[in-house]
């Protein structure tokens, strides 16, 4: 059986690209086994998708800021 170190290996992988079916099978078997390792799968899942939505908000703000200001906020 896998030990927590290796489940959280593999749930920190399964951010990043798709496990292999014996890499989802063994991490699906452990975490049907440990309560804490289900919990982190899902604080590292929200930490994903977090990241995800800050990365896109941050990319929308910087194609806000390429726009000209209007002429009345410049100063010269």
């Amino acid at each position: 059986m896998m030990m927590c170190k290796g489940a959280t290996r593999l749930m920190s992988l399964k951010q990043d690209r798709r496990l292999t079916f014996q890499e989802r099978l063994s991490l699906r078997f452990h975490l049907s086994m440990c309560g804490a390792c289900r919990q982190c799968d899902r604080q590292f899942s929200l930490l994903h998708q977090l990241g995800e939505r800050f990365e896109a908000d941050l990319g929308d703000a910087t194609d806000d800021q390429g726009a000209s200001p209007p002429d009345s906020d410049r100063q010269g």
